[in-house]
């Protein structure tokens, strides 16, 4: 059934309950309140406590790590120091063997430029570390200029002075001619 208003009063409005606290309800709720705080403060505290406990392990198990790599780092220093003092040695002992070589060199390239020179033969040769003496014979003045020729020809010297030459009186049916040459080495 349907009703309808024909005195064409307004509707009275539905106002919502109110609610009015009382002493003891304000009570409960500053308690309830204070026990929420006080458990987001516990909750806080238990989760930051927990944190510092694992940050705790973390460090002794940090530590523990460091210590190994202390000992690894002190094994991989003497090794490094080990094999500087082998690469010292290496090289040392390439050093000795390229100086070992070097008056094989010396006495092979002269004995190739006197050998090729024609007429002249060696006595002596001294090496004196930065220049090399020659004292030999030759059967004339020409033998030895073509000898210093020859060995300024080779690279290995850098200047070749002749010292003297003198006409050997001892050999009176040859005319022979002893000299002396000394050579700068132009690499020492």
């Amino acid at each position: 059934m349907i009703r309808i208003n024909l005195l064409g009063a307004p509707k009275p409005k539905i106002r919502a309950p109110r609610i009015t606290m009382s002493a003891p309800s304000i009570k409960v709720l500053v308690i309830s309140l204070v026990v929420i705080i006080a458990a987001g403060l516990y909750f806080q505290y238990w989760r930051v406590n927990k944190q510092h406990v694992q940050l705790q392990a973390d460090l002794r198990d940090t530590d523990k790590e460091l210590a190994a790599l202390a000992g690894v780092k002190a094994i991989w220093t003497q090794k490094q120091h080990e094999a500087d003092l082998l690469k010292r040695k290496v090289q040392m002992i390439e050093q000795l063997r390229a100086n070992q070589s070097g008056p094989v060199q010396l006495l092979g390239m002269v004995a190739g430029t006197v050998g090729a020179t024609d007429a002249v033969w060696l006595n002596r040769m001294s090496d004196d570390g930065g220049s090399v003496s020659l004292e030999g014979m030759a059967l004339s003045t020409t033998a030895v200029a073509n000898l210093i020729t020859n060995l300024r020809n080779t690279g290995y010297f850098k200047a070749v002075e002749l010292k003297e030459t003198v006409q050997d009186e001892h050999l009176k049916e040859y005319q022979a001619f002893s000299f002396t040459l000394v050579c700068e080495k132009a690499h020492s």
